[in-house]
């Protein structure tokens, strides 16, 4: 292993801008059973400084190499175990740098089916192809017919079986395969069309109707959108190579060619010229066009899923309102507006459901509840979920709000994304076993306003929904992906340990859900703990486990001040000598950046602990405990524009970003539908990435540009400069609701997945669902 880890460090190295020997280092500790959180804060100094972006890249690539290095050691011990194995070959297969240049190499040896060529070859036509290509002047007609023999009735047959057998011969050439596949690279085109059967009911779609684009510069949420509308049978998808060209021969032709040098005007020439066009059009083009749509959607789904973990990051590390008492109010027409008032600690204090709306319309019977409710609890906070009747519950609160006497609760509109999943989780009922399913999604928007963090951990991540067609991706990967997010959105910002709850807890580095459990039972029997090193007392955590979560576990007014902060246990020696060469008791220290910044870092540099690390601990002795998530602001959404309807071109509001996708930042007005401001509406100057300039969770000012109430969409600006109506944009997602990224739903069980697009069609579709 220790070979194998040196090739993949120098090979990951190049890819995460770091030295090899710094991926070493971080991959001989993810071996030793590390946390990505802990080696990025506590092991700087044996990772040279890797920070968590470069070291979830790292692991993420380790896992696709050694199972690369798997597929390898089985490749290798398939040739050699059918002899065929040489020096040359094995170094080819040992220098082979991605999934695919080792399939290519391994295509002649892999064990395949009874094919054509092989028929042919069993019938002695093996013969005549070799003889075609040793003698171009020969006339490959006459040729053949030295091979009409037994099944071989006549000379067009074995003509035929010669052809089939150097087909496969091409097929099977991975100099060949890779020059075909850069060629195509290079040059295929995207193209997406409509089924015609579809056209009526396929609106959402018409953008892709008739579609032609680069493959290598075709956007993530333009290939997941063509591939939805193919998987829905309304759109098919085909990739076309040379489309442009007028040559006779086409440029993919004349390389297959090229590899059989058939460049003469020999009759045997002219026969293999035929059989490289004929090779390419109807087995190499098939299957390497195969490859190409394999290759773009892992490439599409990759951007989406990095859009999703940005996103969710965002909203993980979204500013927490605080301990306050809070309101959470989940809106209803028919059913009611459910009502739960928690305490600063988050604790259910009561619950109500009042019925404003039709068809009850007791406006002054739900203002009078909710006035009461307020003042028995004291209530600081209103969170308003920001579903179905979202802005007609805030107009509700805020009619309440302006009778009443200071000092008056502040409203804030909440993503109620995932409430209802949590509401109806395990978690929930254990939580809440005697409370109603529909009460426990106030109780998480209540709660979700106080510390967004705390409250999001208990849903599972691809629940919250602020992913660019997160369905249509990888599951697996994507899975992979947002639990790194949580994790280290968790252990950057620290839990407190005798508050947190068993979900968060579970994110803590090197904490289970079975540990965070049973510190939790332990906690409940035992009283809060009065120290870190308490931890060890709680059944099944060990001095591994103890080193991975201690840091990330924050213990105030305990009996050691440095559990409050983010030092370690293993360096608070560090921490004292660097109190005592400030002459001051730690209590009074911490906190003091005036006392701290006076001194020398490196004079408390040892063995163990380096600048790094003591820079980090100075640090959080000056802001101990440090938050850092943003200060809490709420967005003002404006009088009267409560629908669609309301919208004008020209208009000014306030509102905040609940997504931001390749193209884009989707932004809520408060019309239950967000806003798109495109990637060229982010500002005055040129953008490539919507994050350089909004993340999820921002408060913008936007300008209305357009709205299309029928397709429900609403184009909105962020320009100094008022811009005028554009005609729909292309590369805007498909779907009547731009923030709902879900997939629709999946056709009937029994029915294709794709429109037929013959044999081509069929064998994409089946490569898909093996995908």
């Amino acid at each position: 292993m220790p070979a194998d880890n040196a090739r993949l460090s120098a090979t990951i190295a190049a890819e995460i801008n770091a030295r090899p020997q710094q991926a070493l280092a971080a991959i001989e500790l993810i071996d030793e059973g590390a946390t990505i959180p802990f080696i990025a804060r506590y092991r700087k100094e044996v990772t040279g400084g890797l920070d968590d972006t470069q070291l979830r890249q790292l692991s993420e690539r380790l896992v696709y190499l050694r199972d690369m290095e798997s597929r390898r050691d089985t490749i290798l011990s398939s040739i050699e175990s059918q002899g065929k194995l040489t020096d040359e070959l094995r170094l080819q297969i040992l220098r082979a740098e991605s999934k695919s240049t080792l399939e290519d190499i391994y295509l002649p040896y892999k064990p395949k089916r009874r094919t054509r060529a092989m028929i042919a070859r069993e019938r002695g036509l093996q013969g005549l192809a070799d003889a075609i290509r040793a003698n171009r002047n020969a006339d490959p007609a006459k040729l053949a017919e030295a091979f009409i023999k037994d099944e071989v009735t006549d000379a067009k047959m074995a003509l035929e079986g010669a052809r089939d057998i150097v087909a496969e011969e091409l097929s099977e050439n991975a100099a060949l395969i890779g020059r075909l596949r850069d060629h195509m690279q290079a040059n295929a085109e995207l193209v997406a069309k409509v089924a015609d059967a579809k056209k009526e009911n396929a609106e959402k779609f018409s953008d892709y109707f008739d579609h032609r684009e680069s493959w290598a510069k075709a956007p993530s949420h333009r290939i997941l959108a063509m591939l939805r509308g193919w998987n829905e049978e309304v759109l098919s998808v085909t990739i076309e190579v040379d489309a442009t060209d007028t040559s006779a021969v086409k440029p993919a032709e004349r390389i297959v060619a090229a590899s059989l040098d058939a460049s003469g005007n020999g009759a045997g020439d002219s026969w293999l010229r035929d059989v490289a066009g004929w090779a390419w059009r109807v087995k190499l083009s098939s299957s390497l066009s195969l490859d190409l749509i394999r290759d773009m959607k892992e490439r599409a789904e990759e951007e989406a899923i990095r859009v999703f973990s940005r996103n969710l990051k965002d909203l993980l590390l979204a500013a927490p309102a605080g301990s306050r008492t809070a309101m959470g109010l989940d809106p209803g027409i028919r059913t009611g507006v459910k009502v739960a008032v928690v305490d600063a600690t988050g604790k259910l204090l009561d619950t109500a459901t009042v019925y404003p709306f039709q068809p009850r319309n007791d406006l002054m019977g739900a203002q009078a509840e909710l006035a009461s409710l307020i003042r028995k609890h004291k209530v600081d906070l209103i969170a308003i979920g920001n579903g179905t009747a979202s802005r007609e519950t805030e107009r509700l609160a805020a009619d309440l709000i302006a009778k009443l006497p200071a000092p008056k609760p502040t409203k804030v509109i909440v993503s109620e994304a995932g409430a209802s999943v949590y509401s109806a989780s395990e978690l929930a009922a254990q939580e809440f076993p005697k409370l109603d399913v529909s009460l426990r999604g106030a109780v998480s928007i209540a709660r979700r306003l106080q510390d967004p963090l705390a409250e999001l951990v208990k849903i599972e991540p691809k629940s919250i929904g602020v992913g660019q067609y997160q369905h249509d991706v990888d599951q697996g990967k994507l899975g992979r992906s947002l639990d790194g997010v949580v994790e280290d959105a968790v252990n950057a910002v620290g839990v407190d340990l005798n508050t947190a709850s068993a979900p968060l807890l579970s994110r803590v580095s090197g904490l289970s859900s079975s540990i965070a459990e049973a510190i939790v039972a332990y906690r409940n029997e035992n009283g809060p703990f009065k120290s870190r090193k308490d931890l060890l007392k709680v059944p099944r955590l060990g001095a591994r486990t103890f080193e991975q979560c201690a840091g990330f576990l924050r213990i105030a007014n305990g009996s050691e001040p440095l559990d409050a902060s983010s030092v370690h246990p293993e360096a608070y020696e560090v921490a004292r000598q660097i109190v005592k060469a400030c002459g001051r008791d730690l209590r009074d220290l911490m906190g003091d950046s005036s006392a701290l910044k006076k001194l020398d870092p490196r004079q408390f540099i040892n063995e163990t602990f380096g600048l790094p690390t003591v820079k980090d601990i100075i640090a959080e002795l000056e802001k101990p405990g440090r938050d850092p998530r943003p200060e809490f602001k709420t967005a003002t959404f404006a009088d009267g524009v409560e629908e669609i309807s309301d919208l004008r071109p020209g208009m000014l509001l306030e509102g905040t970003v609940t997504n931001v996708a390749a193209f884009g930042a989707f932004v809520d007005i408060g019309v239950h539908q967000d806003g798109l401001v495109h990637v060229s509406e982010l500002a005055d100057r040129f953008i490539k990435d919507p994050h350089e300039v909004v993340k999820a969770g921002d408060i913008v000012k936007v300008r209305v540009v357009e709205v299309d109430a029928k397709r429900k969409r609403i184009a909105l600006s962020m320009k100094k400069e008022a811009s005028g109506p554009r005609e729909p944009r292309e590369d805007r997602r498909p779907g009547s609701s731009p923030n709902n990224f879900r997939a629709s739903p999946k056709p009937p069980a029994g029915k294709p997945q794709a429109p037929s697009q013959g044999a081509f069609g069929a064998a994409l579709m089946e490569a898909m669902k093996k995908k």
